[in-house]
């Protein structure tokens, strides 16, 4: 196993094509849970210059307008280009109503211990949860940064602070580490799209990495213990510095960023969409059950680095395997912190949906919640409130 090595991860804004593709998808989850909370959706969405496509199986009593979700979600990013912007883009949707069952109406909160252990995932997967002790939320060290300069990027556009960027942006953070602990900041990138109606009085690309690196790069590192030294390379707008960005720049797709959604690569994810699905998708969920049990190992002090592995199967109700890796730092064997999450963890797709009351949770946040989940991350976030999943009230049992 490396001690030494440099490791990058990349986050984007949430006018990223493919960012906005999960949100509108997210959007439609939230108002088919708003108004049944046992809808059963599955939705997909594509991008392209000025148009929008939209892909949805579904079981609902609800009744959810497609196309009014789709512009608002585009509005609200930002997006008013004379080339895309929620007004005038066409709008193609494929949708299937499937016939409503009567067993779809389980209500996890009043079952029987032996009726959630007779509800069984419809879904064949492998999902992984992922913590360390490398940042104070328990996410690796290069996509917590990175995360934090998107959103950083997002709000100096949102807020005017750099009237003439565009929504589309991008990050990029590489940390080298030594004895697998962060040790400095290799190399920092920000590619920020412009206004495409302000590009006659855009600025010239001195003064837009000057305006970037004192309001997005120095504001997020100015709190963060380590920094970027004088070795760091700090590539900013290097490639085009005049890209619009967006749709029209490049297309989008729901699901295609995974590794953003979950470690930034530093480790394994599942190749199955988190957003666009209901809480009955075990693919979905089993990815925070996972995330759960690992972030729990670490609290406890068992391990420094923890990966959670989870397999299903088609018609059974609990994983088939668990596996836990500690990567050489557990403080008791893996295969004994194995035997404390079996005991004291509930990995069956009732129970996950029970103790996250993850049916619910978009009547409870206001603006929705799935669609929150969608941009910057849906683990190791802390910015909407305590999620479920980031809970760590299995302290004392991993603990004995």
């Amino acid at each position: 196993m490396k001690k030494d090595f440099m490791f990058t991860s990349e986050s984007v804004t949430e006018g990223h094509p493919d960012k906005l593709c999960d949100q509108i998808s997210d959007a439609i989850v939230d108002h088919f849970l708003r108004r049944d909370p046992f809808s059963r959706v599955i939705t997909e969405c594509a991008v392209s210059t000025s148009i929008v496509f939209i892909s949805a199986r579904f079981q609902s009593d609800a009744i959810v307008d497609f196309t009014k979700i789709a512009r608002q979600v585009i509005k609200q990013v930002g997006y008013e280009q004379a080339d895309f912007n929620a007004k005038t883009c066409s709008i193609m949707t494929s949708l299937k109503e499937l016939p409503s069952k009567i067993d779809r109406h389980w209500d996890e909160k009043k079952l029987s211990e032996a009726e959630i252990e007779r509800i069984p995932v419809n879904d064949q997967v492998t999902v992984f949860g992922f913590a360390c002790n490398q940042t104070p939320v328990m996410m690796p060290l290069p996509i917590w940064l990175a995360h934090q300069l998107a959103r950083r990027l997002a709000d100096v556009r949102i807020n005017n602070i750099l009237p003439y960027l565009a929504p589309d942006g991008k990050t990029q953070v590489g940390v080298e580490y030594k004895d697998r602990r962060p040790d400095r900041i290799h190399s920092i990138t920000l590619i920020a799209s412009q206004n495409q109606s302000l590009m006659e009085n855009a600025p010239d690309l001195k003064q837009v990495q000057k305006d970037l690196k004192e309001t997005v790069i120095d504001f997020v590192f100015q709190n963060e213990e380590i920094k970027p030294d004088e070795k760091t390379r700090i590539l900013i707008d290097s490639d085009d510095p005049f890209a619009v960005g967006g749709p029209s720049a490049h297309s989008g797709l729901t699901g295609r960023k995974n590794a953003i959604d979950t470690y930034g690569e530093y480790s394994r994810h599942s190749g199955a969409a988190l957003s666009g699905k209901d809480p009955t998708r075990i693919d979905r969920i089993g990815a925070y059950a996972a995330r759960y049990a690992a972030k729990n190992i670490v609290a406890a002090g068992l391990a420094d680095e923890c990966e959670v592995q989870l397999s299903y199967s088609v018609g059974l109700s609990r994983p088939v395997s668990i596996q836990v890796e500690t990567f050489g730092t557990g403080k008791i064997s893996d295969e004994e912190i194995r035997a404390r999450l079996e005991e004291n963890f509930d990995f069956r797709l009732a129970g996950i949906i029970r103790q996250f009351n993850l049916r619910l949770l978009p009547s409870i946040f206001k603006g929705g919640f799935y669609r929150k989940l969608a941009v910057y991350g849906q683990v190791g976030r802390m910015d909407i409130g305590l999620l479920p999943w980031e809970i760590t009230d299995k302290v004392p049992v991993l603990q004995g």
